[in-house]
């Protein structure tokens, strides 16, 4: 059974139609990246999903579950931190447990040693730097309980030493958590050298123009960026998503 299966969905807002008999299925464990053009509906994809929108059509079934319009089954980390800011860092990634009714502050702190934040466990989210915000929204994500992660861009807005940064540690606690990740994204690069599989989206309305599993063997490491072979599916996923020449 797929950790993920979404079957024929179709979503229109006021006669524009968004997505069209979209199929997607993604395995427990699995780190999976969308990639499409600006507009194409990958955040509605996410919203779906997370039961903030029903379908029109279709079936999403999580673990075998129907959750159609349903919320609180996955765990979602917008493209902005979204920490509360009359909370401290421990009180906000203690959130998503807190709202199932179970709090773990002696994880969280684990998990904020790994993340180099046990020194701002009491400060407020003004306190911290953009990626150190990035950190401990990703933190929150991963102490809730739902068995599924939902990424939208959530390094959009780092700059470009910050955003590597933050892709590698990302990798590290995910390799150790494992948890089934939907990532949105739309920079090639990052999307190679985070996923398991890149899903590469049409216009509107979205389905699913290429898909591609990537070749490489984890653990990863930023040498890889520099390789050849790197480029070569960096550009292979780009004519993809532009329709340009094939290889």
């Amino acid at each position: 059974m797929s950790h993920l299966q979404i079957t024929k969905l179709s979503k229109q807002f006021s006669g524009n139609v968004v997505l069209r008999e979209f199929d997607l299925t993604i395995e427990e464990g699995e780190f999976v990246s969308i990639l499409g053009p600006s507009g194409t509906g990958k955040s509605t994809i996410f919203h779906l999903i997370g039961g903030i929108l029903a379908p029109d059509n279709g079936s999403i079934q999580l673990m075998g579950k129907e959750i159609n319009g349903k919320r609180g089954f996955i765990s979602y980390m917008p493209q902005t931190p979204s920490l509360l800011p009359w909370k401290n860092i421990l009180q906000n990634v203690l959130l998503g447990q807190e709202l199932h009714g179970k709090k773990d502050p002696e994880r969280a702190m684990d998990m904020l040693k790994k993340a180099g934040l046990e020194a701002y466990e009491k400060a407020f989210p003004n306190e911290l730097s953009g990626g150190m915000k990035q950190r401990a929204a990703f933190i929150r994500a991963l102490l809730s309980p739902q068995s599924m992660i939902c990424l939208d861009e959530p390094f959009s807005a780092l700059d470009e030493l910050t955003r590597l940064e933050m892709q590698k540690w990302l990798l590290s606690i995910w390799e150790e958590y494992r948890r089934t990740v939907l990532f949105i994204t739309h920079n090639i690069e990052e999307a190679l050298f985070l996923s398991d599989r890149i899903i590469v989206l049409s216009e509107k309305p979205a389905k699913v123009k290429a898909e591609f599993n990537v070749p490489y063997l984890r653990p990863r490491n930023e040498s890889l960026l520099l390789t050849d072979d790197f480029l070569k599916w960096k550009r292979k996923i780009h004519y993809a998503l532009t329709g340009g020449p094939n290889e």
